[in-house]
């Protein structure tokens, strides 16, 4: 693989990339926002769900919002 080729990185790597570029831009990436928003609607969902504890519902509906940005 030469070096102009891209990199197929697969899901976890692609994933590494976007929380890396988070981290590293704050509010200024474009995942932050869509990711904030999901884990807040997930910690919600977690308490409002007797089973689902919020720190659980804020991990799923971070994920969930950072596949579907991945997907993209």
């Amino acid at each position: 693989m030469s070096e102009n080729e891209p990199e197929d990185r697969g899901l976890l790597g692609d994933a590494k990339v976007e929380i890396v570029g988070m981290a590293k831009q704050g509010v200024k990436h474009p995942s932050t926002k869509p990711v904030l928003t999901g884990a807040a609607i997930g910690a919600v969902a977690g308490i409002l769900l007797p089973v689902v504890s919020w720190p659980l519902g804020l991990a799923a509906g971070a994920g969930i919002a950072l596949y579907s940005r991945i997907k993209k």
